[in-house]
């Protein structure tokens, strides 16, 4: 059975959503160990002081373990996260464990997260996304986001929440 919970402040689940975020990290070849990637200065702001408000989490399990996370944090102009678009648009991040990818449960964890952000009150979603990673550009796609910008070797896609 899979079924999807919100994060609770909960040492194990913010394990769990570290692991998450250091797994949506699309690095193809030679990724860093977690500690050091999520630690280098332009990644940290992503989980550093996670609880802050406007941070939101949803962890989705199968048979009670863990095998999913999607989440959005708030960025300023000034702290820009790589798929920034403006100061009211969350930027999301979502990651599921190997062996249960191909499941729908990706899918299940947007749905649930955009139907999070509807009810937190903003209109819009925004992810950064490497066009090489293209298991993860036609979720997107098929989800509704929309590219409007790239950025090195990243895509901007953005999610209207209010034609959803």
């Amino acid at each position: 059975m899979i079924y999807v919970k919100s994060l609770e402040q909960s040492e194990h689940d913010l394990d769990f959503l570290t692991d998450m975020m250091y797994e949506a990290i699309h690095i193809p070849e030679n990724k860093p160990p977690k500690e050091e990637l999520l630690n280098l200065s332009h990644i940290k702001k992503y989980s550093e002081g996670w609880g802050r408000k406007g941070d939101r989490a949803i962890i989705a399990f199968e048979d009670n373990f863990p095998v999913g996370a999607a989440w959005y944090r708030l960025f300023a102009e000034n702290q820009k996260g790589y798929g920034y678009v403006d100061d009211k648009t969350p930027e999301l991040g979502i990651a599921v464990i190997n062996k249960v990818r191909g499941k729908g449960i990706g899918n299940l964890l947007m749905e649930k997260l955009f139907e999070t952000a509807y009810r937190d009150g903003y209109t819009s979603l925004s992810l950064s996304v490497d066009p090489k990673n293209t298991q993860a550009v036609k979720l997107y796609k098929k989800l509704g986001f929309e590219q409007c910008d790239s950025s090195g070797t990243s895509w901007t896609m953005i999610y209207n929440i209010s034609s959803s």
